[in-house]
């Protein structure tokens, strides 16, 4: 029986390309267990050998033009409605299905801005370019970017129904590495604890396993992006943990803070509730400010502004990216208008979209505070997927 979700995404791809007047979604791949386009698994459900395409239409035609020897595998998936195998050469097929339908405008597999519609490589783009040659249909490509970013972006309540049993877990496995954390464990003492966690319980890892969890205590840390190190809990610590799973596809990614208490505390001290609570504020302020049709760099002005308005430095990143059956999924992200992020801060968030929102700040002398929290965006806000970080975790 054909995957449920994947139809689901089918029917809603060819809505997508009616809502943006493109007549064609191609996605053009081969060995896709070397390099596996990153819409694979949401669209076909399979992989390919030799060149293959993989066509949804702005009438909900699917047509899968695949080597010969994968025609029973692709019948068996049962996501095409019609399949097209080849023998020595794919052109023949492709002209014919193209001919077909004589698209004017064809999405395909690449993007200057998004990685995840961005799976055909340039060897396979230049074999295209020579397979069509002699048609008009090499002059109608256009990017699948918006095609890709609203598709993976506009979440169903499957999708996050999904995403919430992830949170779930996750928080979980938050709530045991608070009974861990003392003073003399080092970083690695603590992400080691949380992945035998997540072995023993059979999830996935939300990114790379070497810095997930990532792990950060006291001030001085490696960078945000860094895997965790020897540096030893010590009193006076501010210790925070970037940390996601993968359950049946989909992804959490979600961070939390804690503060060591030094001999004689009873609270953190007043420097510490200062930046732990202006990045909590910061983040209802934004999450407040969410709504549909929004571009990611208004609300990420917003806290980014808070927090430097409050006598700290900005954070070197963007406030929050999707989340979905990758930890950075979708197209818009909250960023602010930096060459590095290209027009991804530009894209309007759209109802559906689920999105991180992770400011942080630099405490001196104690180390980095931030939350990551996880929303739902709704027709006329958003909802929180994941129960805040309200107050600081205190370790004796």
């Amino acid at each position: 029986m054909a995957d449920q979700m994947i139809l689901e995404k089918q029917k809603q791809a060819a809505e997508i390309l009616n809502e943006k007047d493109v007549d064609m979604w191609m996605t053009f791949v081969r060995e896709t267990g070397n390099i596996k386009d990153p819409m694979m698994d949401m669209i076909v459900g399979t992989g390919a050998t030799w060149h293959s395409a993989f066509i949804i239409t702005k009438n909900g035609d699917t047509t899968a033009i695949i080597g010969s020897l994968e025609e029973a595998n692709m019948k068996t998936v049962g996501t095409f409605q019609n399949i097209v195998p080849y023998l020595k050469s794919v052109k023949e097929d492709l002209i014919k299905v193209l001919d077909k339908y004589n698209p004017k405008k064809i999405a395909i597999n690449y993007s200057r801005d998004s990685s995840l519609a961005d799976g055909l490589t340039h060897g396979v783009y230049l074999e295209l370019m020579d397979l069509l040659k002699d048609t008009p249909y090499k002059d109608r490509f256009i990017s699948s970017e918006e095609i890709v970013s609203a598709l993976r972006g506009r979440k169903s309540q499957i999708e996050v129904d999904l995403i919430k049993k992830a949170i779930d877990e996750t928080l979980k496995i938050f709530d045991q590495v608070t009974g861990f954390i003392e003073v003399g464990k080092s970083e690695k003492d603590v992400a080691e604890f949380v992945r035998n966690i997540v072995h023993e319980k059979g999830f996935g890892f939300a990114w790379d396993e070497e810095h997930c969890p990532a792990v950060f205590t006291g001030p001085d840390t490696a960078g945000a992006h860094s895997g965790p190190t020897d540096k030893k809990i010590q009193k006076g610590h501010v210790i925070n943990m970037d940390f996601g799973i993968k359950r049946e596809g989909y992804c959490s990614d979600l961070q939390r803070t804690w503060y060591v208490l030094r001999d004689g505390e009873t609270e953190a001290p007043p420097e510490v509730m200062k930046g732990f609570n202006v990045i909590r504020d910061s983040i209802q302020m934004a999450a407040k400010a969410m709504k549909p049709g929004k571009l990611g760099w208004e609300i990420d002005k917003i806290a980014r502004d808070y927090i430097v308005e409050n006598g700290y430095e900005e954070y070197p990143h963007g406030l929050g990216h999707q989340v979905g059956r990758v930890a950075h999924d979708g197209g818009a992200m909250m960023g602010p208008r930096w060459e590095r992020y290209g027009n991804i801060p530009y894209i309007p968030i759209e109802e559906g979209n689920v999105f991180t929102i992770e400011p942080r700040l630099t405490i001196p002398g104690f180390g980095i505070a931030t939350m990551e929290e996880i929303v739902w965006v709704r027709k006329d806000g958003v909802e929180f997927l994941s129960p805040p970080q309200t107050e600081i975790y205190l370790i004796k």
